[in-house]
Formats: C-alpha cells, structure tokens, sequence
C-alpha cells in the first residue's frame, strides 16, 4: 500500500477553475501520471470521462472491475470504448477461492439478507479487486457526482483518499448534473451504455441494479431494498479520507 501522503493540497491547486474538466484532468496528468488510473464502470460519467482524458493523454491508464455479475450492456459498452478510442482497459477480477466460499457458505443472494452481507459480498467483488488495481497508483479519478446520493453531498473535486493510503482522488465532475453529462456525452458522439436508455441512472451488478421511477433519486436503483445513507459499496469510504 502507498504511503500516507500530506493532507496540503498539491501546488497551483487552489489558482484552478475547479468546474473547468479539461484544467482538472490537465493538472491531475501533469501532477500524477503516469501514476494516475481513472476507474470505470462504464457508467454515463466514465465514459465521458474516458473521452475527455484521452484528450489529454492519449496513454492514460483506464481499469475496471469485473465483479462477475455485471450485465451484458455494460460489457458491449466496454467494448464499444475500446474499439472507439483504441485502448486496453485493464481489468481486474475479484479472487475466486473468495467468491466460491461466499457462495458455498451463504448462498448465491446473501447480499440481499443483510447490509452486512451486501457490504461482505461487495468487499469481495469489488474492494479487494480495487485495492490491487490502485496499490501502485499515487491518484485515481473517478465519476462520482453531487446530485447522485445523500451520500456524496459533500463530494470534493480533489480529496485524499485514506483507504488507499492518502493517495489523491479527483472527482472531476463532482459539480456536474445529470443534464450536464448528457450534453457532454451526446455533444461528443461518445459510446454509452443502453441501460441508461431504459430508466438506469447509476448501473451496477445486474442482481444490485434496477430501472428507477420518475421522481426517484438517481441511484435508487442501487440496492433498492437498503436506505439511502448505506448506498456504497466501499469503494468511495469517504469518512477515512
């Protein structure tokens, strides 16, 4: 695991239009890379992330989580993106021995008894495999939003990341909505994934996703069964930061 970094923001930071996401993402490349990593589920704000940081760099390192259970759209739109921009995503697969036991022992939906059980299942699928795919990174970016969740309100656009050692993670379209991403999306012609077509704001494991209703919170759809304030995975554990 990297070492603690200092909680001082990097040098020219606060001279940054932090609503600007070609600044942002030029000052994350020239900070960090190549030793920066954008994660990407493919969802609407990745993809459009993946299009603007390749403007930046065209070597910019793209990984993703394979947790086994994602649906099949999000695996055409992977594929869709890396025939589009000519790019390897790297992509990395929970342990199996651990996903064997999970199942023997609990069952194929043990996720859905408990939020413990949820979380248990998503440290396997997701955490640990993150965990690896950022041990040799200094920054990561990611997709998260504002608006998405009572969860990340207070989302910055650049905050240490205390789960992976005080390294730095941008959330680049932290101020961004949902109509905001739309334009950029459809405005650059960019591959997106078709469950968003069919009423899937946030997509993730296809037994953890559904469409939402009108009205509803954007990811809604998330663990439908849990409250609001427990829809993370583990991924983005902000109170450690």
């Amino acid at each position: 695991m990297n070492a603690t970094m200092p909680l001082t923001m990097p040098p020219g930071w606060d001279q940054l239009d932090q609503s600007d996401l070609q600044a942002v993402l030029r000052f994350a490349v020239k900070q960090f890379h190549p030793k920066l990593a954008l994660a990407s589920s493919f969802g609407l704000e990745d993809v459009a992330l993946i299009h603007a940081l390749l403007q930046v760099t065209p070597d910019a390192r793209v990984f993703a989580l394979d947790t086994g259970r994602l649906p099949e759209e999000t695996y055409e739109c992977a594929e869709a993106i890396r025939q589009r921009y000519g790019i390897n995503i790297h992509w990395y697969f929970p342990d199996s021995g651990a996903v064997e036991r999970l199942e023997r022992e609990k069952g194929i939906l043990s996720f859905r008894e408990s939020v413990e059980n949820r979380v248990e299942c998503c440290g396997i699928r997701k955490v640990e495999p993150l965990n690896r795919a950022l041990a040799d990174q200094t920054a990561w970016i990611t997709g998260q939003r504002r608006e998405q969740s009572v969860t990340r309100l207070s989302l910055n656009v650049l905050e240490p990341d205390g789960a992976h050692g005080g390294i730095w993670k941008f959330n680049p379209l932290a101020e961004w909505t949902l109509d905001d991403v739309w334009h950029y999306v459809r405005q650059n012609d960019i591959p997106y994934n078709t469950l968003h077509d069919a009423g899937y704001p946030s997509i993730g494991c296809a037994p953890c996703t559904r469409a939402i209703e009108p009205g509803e919170d954007q990811r809604a759809g998330r663990w439908w069964w849990e409250t609001p304030e427990h829809k993370e995975c583990g991924l983005h554990n902000r109170n450690n930061g």
